[in-house]
């Protein structure tokens, strides 16, 4: 009976029940038949996740980015990186990449930035002659990009459910998300290159109309850079800077004069929808986890990995092979919260870091979202757009080689993560 709760849980994902569903049945089914305790536990350890701190964070951020599409804040980041991008080859395609880098100091998740820009950039690349499957590969692989910019949503959970410093976190995920941004947007030149494809100006935008959209957006981009410096000089905490954020986005949207009295009903539904199914997961995912920790599943998986090898450079290649396989499957949050706690004692025990490891795992559940079965990046982008899962598929293999490539080299040069958090917070 030991395992009865890891087979319904298998089961419920692969004939289709919502993950936390089927994650809050299989934690249900082990106290129902352990016997060594009373079911009502089974709702003591739901209830008592949501009284976290930390997790607070996770509804103000998604607010922040809800707030600033309603301040008209995400239009003026797309009109400054189509004024710096727009006069190269592809230069649609690149406004796609940098308004994704630029969306992850604001939304902090990937299937947000993939919605949005699928229903704005995709339509408009579509009228200047751009396939539409190239078109929704280029925004589903650069959204990736959002999840490791601070605010990341990923690294909030990530260090929630290992116990790893959230401010450590936000500064790892800079230097890596912007060589993900270089490394696309040179893929992008090339590919657009191949298949000839024209600038959306024919010459450069001057550069007062450059710095018009700058200021106009300057307000947008100092939301991450406030909220990294704002934890590391210990002005406020990370949920706390969650806080900042709305408040900030609020008053940016009151100085524009596009945030009305009309849209505060709107942005409550919209953000309580969006946590409603984040905070599911995870208080399925706490019952879970008191089965896993419990039975010792945990330690018996670590001891299985470091039998295999205590290599750390083998074992990370199993543990990046064991995570796209589970993100093909699996939504990349709901792994997060069930994986997290597992491998963090595992990485750790041969002297892995766990603010590196974090990148890695964030990044590569997140890019195993653009992956045939099931990834949900794939689905979202191609629901909005039209296109096939084939024809997404075909476009996309020049990014699969270019994630996957930067995930490897992420994974073994941990001073791309660790040198600004070492820099700044010794």
């Amino acid at each position: 009976m030991t395992l009865l709760p890891i087979a319904l849980l298998l089961l419920g994902i692969a004939i289709g029940i919502p993950v936390a569903l089927a994650i809050a049945i299989a934690g249900l089914s082990f106290f129902l038949t352990s016997g060594a305790m009373p079911p009502e536990l089974f709702i003591q350890r739901i209830v008592a996740v949501t009284q976290s701190f930390p997790l607070l964070a996770v509804p103000l951020f998604v607010m922040t980015g809800i707030v600033m599409n309603y301040a008209g804040i995400t239009g003026r980041m797309m009109q400054f990186a189509e004024a710096m991008t727009g006069h190269w080859r592809g230069g649609l395609a690149q406004v796609n990449v940098l308004l994704s880098t630029l969306m992850g100091g604001v939304s902090g998740s990937a299937n947000a930035d993939a919605a949005m820009q699928s229903k704005v950039l995709v339509p408009e690349m579509t009228k200047r002659g751009y396939d539409v499957a190239f078109s929704s590969a280029v925004t589903a692989s650069s959204s990736i990009i959002s999840v490791i910019i601070p605010p990341g949503i990923g690294l909030i959970l990530y260090g929630f459910m290992g116990n790893v410093s959230i401010g450590r976190l936000f500064l790892a995920g800079i230097v890596p998300g912007a060589l993900l941004c270089i490394a696309m947007m040179l893929l992008v030149a090339l590919l657009a290159k191949r298949h000839g494809l024209r600038p959306a100006f024919d010459a450069p935008m001057p550069w007062p109309q450059r710095l018009a959209t700058l200021r106009a957006a300057c307000l947008a981009m100092t939301v991450p850079f406030g909220i990294v410096f704002g934890i590391r000089f210990g002005w406020f905490t990370p949920t706390e800077a969650g806080a900042m954020a709305v408040l900030f986005a609020v008053i940016v949207g009151l100085l524009y004069r596009e945030l009305k009295w009309s849209h505060v009903v709107p942005i409550l539904e919209q953000t309580a929808q969006a946590t409603a199914i984040i905070l599911l997961v995870i208080c399925a995912a706490q019952a879970f986890g008191f089965y896993m920790t419990w039975e010792r599943i945990p330690e018996t998986i670590a001891r299985a990995m470091l039998a295999l090898t205590e290599n750390p450079i083998l074992l990370l290649l199993i543990i990046n092979l064991l995570l796209i396989i589970v993100g093909m499957f699996i939504e990349g949050t709901a792994a997060i919260i069930l994986l997290a706690p597992i491998l963090v004692p595992v990485i750790a025990s041969v002297n892995i870091d766990p603010v590196h490891f974090g990148i890695i795992m964030v990044l590569n559940l997140t890019i195993a979202g653009v992956t045939p079965p099931l990834g949900t990046l794939m689905f979202t982008t191609c629901a909005i757009t039209g296109v096939s899962i084939g024809a997404f598929v075909r476009a996309s293999l020049p990014f699969y080689a270019l994630l996957f490539g930067m995930l490897m080299l992420i994974s073994y040069l941990p001073e791309l993560s660790l040198w600004l958090p070492d820099f700044r917070m010794n």
